[in-house]
């Protein structure tokens, strides 16, 4: 690792811009719409330590030199760290291209040296996180106290948020009726560490980006993966490191049933197609099924 991602919280936080131009302007729009206060700097006042004491960090956005060299001067002397804009070799820290979901932040940084990799991973990035994500978060977190009290044990814990992030709640947040997620999030914690497994067939064929999102963050919650033998290696990483897995010659109807009754959620990773005889199987056992196809 050549960098170490941190995230700066904003509120109550200052934020220096030095310089003008399209550059600054796209610095300031990074901070569209948070708790930051930000300040602009330009002329004489870039040049003072004082303009920048009690900031966070500060972007020098110019193509003079001097301008570049006596603002970031400035700033160092104020002890805030300084990212001057298109020059790297200059830059305490670099900028990633950022995707912004509210409370749920992402970036992808490439050190300063390919900014225009790192806004194209960050599209890929994007596409696969809704835009109500923040809400889930903000609805989790509203939560958390209560559902440690509720569920101490650290297992159960992490299994009843898993299922959170998948149900109901965490759809009507995604969707905005945050009255309505809390209500079902309620419900759901008074259930306790109850579960109902389910069994998703997914195409492990591969290439692993037709993967629906839908898909994904089924495999991201899987307590157990049943593979044939030929699944695509690169889906294979989309899944939980730690699920347990088995061959699909050793997971027949009973099995998964058993596994399902006890809670489980299954991922059945398929490179044929279903086999009617066991998803009948499954639904006469009242197990929940789901077919997710690939993306097209």
């Amino acid at each position: 690792m050549d960098s170490f991602p941190a995230f700066f919280p904003l509120a109550g936080r200052k934020v220096v811009i030095a310089g003008s131009g399209e550059a600054a302007e796209a610095k300031a729009r990074l901070f569209d719409g948070s708790p930051a206060t930000l300040v602009r700097l330009d002329g004489h006042a870039a040049y003072l330590p004082g303009s920048y004491s009690g900031a966070a960090f500060a972007f020098i956005a110019s193509s003079d030199e001097v301008f570049v060299q006596a603002a970031a001067g400035a700033a160092r002397a104020a002890r805030v760290l300084v990212n001057v804009v298109d020059r790297p070799e200059l830059c305490d820290f670099n900028t990633p291209a950022v995707i912004d979901r509210g409370q749920v932040v992402a970036a992808v940084g490439t050190g300063g040296g390919a900014p225009v990799l790192a806004t194209m991973l960050r599209n890929d990035i994007e596409a696969q996180v809704p835009e109500g994500t923040g809400r889930v978060a903000a609805l989790l977190a509203k939560f958390q106290t209560e559902v440690r009290k509720t569920l101490p044990a650290l297992h159960e814990r992490r299994a009843f948020l898993r299922d959170a992030v998948m149900g109901e709640a965490a759809a009507a947040a995604r969707e905005g009726d945050m009255d309505r997620a809390g209500q079902l999030f309620r419900e759901a914690l008074a259930k306790g560490g109850a579960r109902k497994g389910v069994v998703r067939f997914i195409a492990g064929k591969g290439p692993a980006d037709l993967l629906t999102l839908r898909a994904l963050r089924a495999l991201g919650s899987a307590d157990v993966l049943v593979l044939d033998g030929d699944v695509e290696p690169e889906v294979l990483k989309m899944a939980r490191r730690d699920a347990e897995r088995l061959d699909a010659d050793g997971a027949d109807a009973p099995h998964l049933i058993q596994l399902a009754r006890e809670g489980r959620q299954i991922v059945r990773l398929i490179t044929h197609p279903v086999d009617p005889a066991l998803v009948h199987a499954l639904t006469q056992a009242e197990v929940a099924v789901e077919v997710l196809p690939v993306a097209t």
